[in-house]
């Protein structure tokens, strides 16, 4: 848009402006339909007088408030030129934003940022702020720990939350959304209340469902809340049973949740193989502590949890392994230099169930190695090795692996007689399937279905990975240890998961981009490299390709992989929960495939309505924090519906948490509301009745 400001026309302080709306913009779009936008503006504009021609709008007036307009189609411009249309409500907030900017109450952010800010998108519709306080509350969630929303109805505190425990799960930054919300309307006694648990708790939780169906495949929401991905309850329900340990547990079928677990579910024991629980055991709010192994592996338990460790010692003298509470290695965890306790591995590969999977594990393994698969061409694939392109080629059925240049393979589909020339290549499809077309060095990663297969496929999988991205690191004196690469932080994870798996120990480090060698060729590094040292356990075979095989062999191979304790650190107050499982050595996998109890996993918890929990119920959820979560409270303090004489915990909590670091409180008023707009108006009408009669009750003494 051009603009084309004129001299004064003698009138003082006047102005004029001229804007020229590009072609490609319809004026539909930047007017509205029956100019219902223009008509938004001249009403916030009265002094101004605004008219059109074609594709041109002219604006006299006041030399301020033309600016503010100039600015406005400014504003108005960058937001139709990403596809998003403008609406009245739009313009209106719009222009209020930059006219809080004109009197100085305004921030650094402009009405194209706050508008234009998308946070999920599902089925078509796309989940953004709408107003500044809004945006202001998105990015604190992303910033703090603990965020609380204060507003009143409407103001899109919960359903902005919801999106972002959504967006969180998706891009895998936490395995686990709670939401929940106090049920005070039946005064929490919901066992009076006719018919099952969710039947009964349904009308509490409604609106946090109907959010869920909002962002979420519907048929994927009965499955996500099954295996415990999304838990929905009252507050009253999580006090003993959804605010224990959020653990997560390997069990046949995947990982679930220790809260979760019932007598007779099965789990994985030290062995690989399913081993059934026999109790499930709560503990109550006991202090606990973080206890972290070398490789960068944690978990969570009480003090007097009991672990199976052995010493040097024991292991040079083939003593058994020996059980120690937590408390009695707290300040006993060296000797001398070197660790003193070590933990048990799985003795045995992860035994899951067979899952069909429509590649082969191995060219899987390959092609995130060392293939292309951004889909813009027929995927190809670089080695200098022949030995793995024959590989390749022999199990990718319908498809030839030809030579192109150098290090450069391209995967052709074999065509047959009669076939359509546009049938698309094997490859292509399955890529496609798998989600991983269009994915590049620093996005590729294992898809579940090859993660959560046989021990024969998990390991396939890792050996094409190593043949193309790996190798063995031969060191004088030293058993040989196996070394992987890849600029994907999920791949990196991934391949760390395949080796714990496995029973082996990985360890990563990160190497910066910035001044990383290079070849001329290939130009700069754009992305980190994450380094993964691995080991595996004897008779696992690493490597495929010939040459790797003999030089991992000829230096002895691996050695044994090892985990030890490195430090126990206070963790704060928990509830705890212990399961029994009927394993001879009790032990299951749990986090990090470590072989321990009771663990807090990530997890995005939100509490809804929160004006409506009193001050010990607030304390007791605030302290369920775990490592890696995230807690947002949403509530409004006008519309508390506790007993006469209870306090509320929102209204408290402020007061004791202000000031507190990684805890944010957001506002929201009036002006954010979202719904319709007359929402807003009885939101100040209210305020104001209130306001006034709080004075009246002052000046009367009452």
């Amino acid at each position: 848009m051009t603009q084309t400001p004129t001299a004064p026309n003698g009138t003082p302080g006047e102005a004029r402006a001229h804007f020229a709306v590009p072609a490609k913009h319809p004026m539909v779009t930047v007017l509205g339909s029956g100019d219902s936008l223009l008509r938004v503006i001249e009403h916030a504009f009265p002094d101004v007088d605004i008219h059109v021609r074609g594709n041109e709008v002219s604006a006299v007036g006041d030399a301020r408030e033309v600016a503010l307009i100039q600015r406005l189609f400014d504003e108005m411009m960058l937001v139709l030129r990403t596809g998003q249309p403008m609406t009245e409500d739009a313009v209106e907030r719009s222009i209020a934003m930059l006219k809080a900017t004109e009197n100085g109450e305004g921030a650094e952010e402009t009405p194209a940022e706050v508008l234009t800010q998308n946070i999920l998108s599902s089925r078509g519709r796309t989940i953004r702020p709408k107003t500044l306080n809004q945006k202001r509350y998105v990015d604190a969630i992303d910033k703090h720990t603990i965020v609380f929303g204060i507003g009143p109805a409407g103001t899109g505190k919960t359903y902005l939350a919801m999106a972002k425990a959504v967006q969180a799960l998706q891009s895998k930054q936490v395995t686990r959304i709670i939401l929940t919300r106090p049920a005070v309307e039946a005064g929490e006694r919901l066992g009076f209340l006719p018919g099952t648990l969710y039947e009964k708790i349904d009308p509490y939780l409604r609106p946090l469902y109907d959010a869920l169906h909002d962002m979420l495949d519907p048929d994927s929401i009965p499955k996500l809340m099954a295996n415990g991905t999304i838990e929905v309850a009252p507050l009253a329900y999580m006090r003993g049973r959804s605010q224990p340990v959020f653990t997560n547990v390997l069990t046949p079928d995947g990982w679930r949740p220790i809260g979760s677990l019932e007598v007779g579910d099965l789990v994985i024991g030290s062995n690989g193989e399913p081993t059934p629980v026999l109790g499930v055991y709560p503990q109550g709010e006991r202090d606990i502590y973080r206890v972290s192994a070398q490789d960068g592996s944690w978990t969570l338990c009480c003090g007097e949890h009991l672990w199976t460790v052995r010493t040097r010692d024991d292991a040079r003298r083939n003593k058994p392994w020996r059980v120690l509470e937590t408390q009695d290695m707290i300040g006993n965890l060296r000797a001398a230099h070197a660790r003193r306790y070590e933990l048990p591995l799985l003795t045995a590969p992860v035994a899951m169930p067979e899952r069909e999977v429509p590649m082969d594990p191995y060219a899987l393994g390959l092609l995130l190695g060392d293939g292309c698969l951004t889909g813009s061409t027929t995927p190809t694939f670089s080695t200098e090795d022949p030995e793995l392109a024959k590989e390749l080629e022999a199990v990718l059925p319908g498809v030839s692996v030809r030579a192109k240049g150098g290090p450069d393979y391209v995967l052709n589909r074999v065509s047959a007689p009669g076939d359509v020339i546009t049938l698309e290549n094997p490859v292509t499809r399955v890529l496609r399937q798998l989600d991983l077309l269009g994915t590049r060095s620093h996005s590729k990663f294992v898809p579940d279905d090859y993660l959560q297969n046989t021990a024969e496929v998990r390991l396939a999988v890792l050996q094409g990975l190593l043949d193309s991205d790996g190798g063995p690191v031969t060191q004088k004196d030293r058993t040989c240890r196996i070394q992987y690469s890849t600029a994907s932080i999920a791949l990196r994870d991934d391949v760390i998961a395949l080796v714990q798996s496995l029973g082996g120990v990985a360890y990563t480090r990160r190497r910066a981009a910035e001044g990383r060698p290079q070849g001329t060729a290939l130009g700069k590094h754009r992305h980190d490299s994450h380094v993964v040292d691995i080991r595996l356990p004897e008779g696992i075979e690493p490597f495929r390709l010939a040459r790797k095989r003999d030089a991992y062999h000829a230096a002895g191979g691996g050695g044994r992989p090892m985990r030890f304790i490195d430090s126990i650190e206070p963790a704060g107050r928990e509830e705890t929960v212990c399961i029994q499982v009927a394993a001879e050595d009790s032990l299951y996998v749990t986090q990090d495939y470590l072989l321990t109890h009771n663990t807090l996993n990530d997890a995005f918890i939100i509490l809804d309505e929160a004006q409506n929990t009193n001050p010990e119920q607030m304390k007791m959820f605030l302290t369920r924090l775990g490592f890696d979560s995230k807690i947002v409270i949403t509530g409004d303090i006008t519309q508390v519906d506790l007993p006469g004489g209870v306090k509320s915990g929102l209204r408290q909590v402020r007061d004791i948490l202000d000031g507190v670091p990684d805890v944010h409180f957001s506002t929201l008023t009036s002006q954010d509301v979202v719904r319709h707009r007359l929402v807003g108006r009885i939101v100040d009408a209210y305020e104001k009745y209130d306001s006034a009669n709080e004075q009246r009750t002052g000046r009367n003494g009452k």
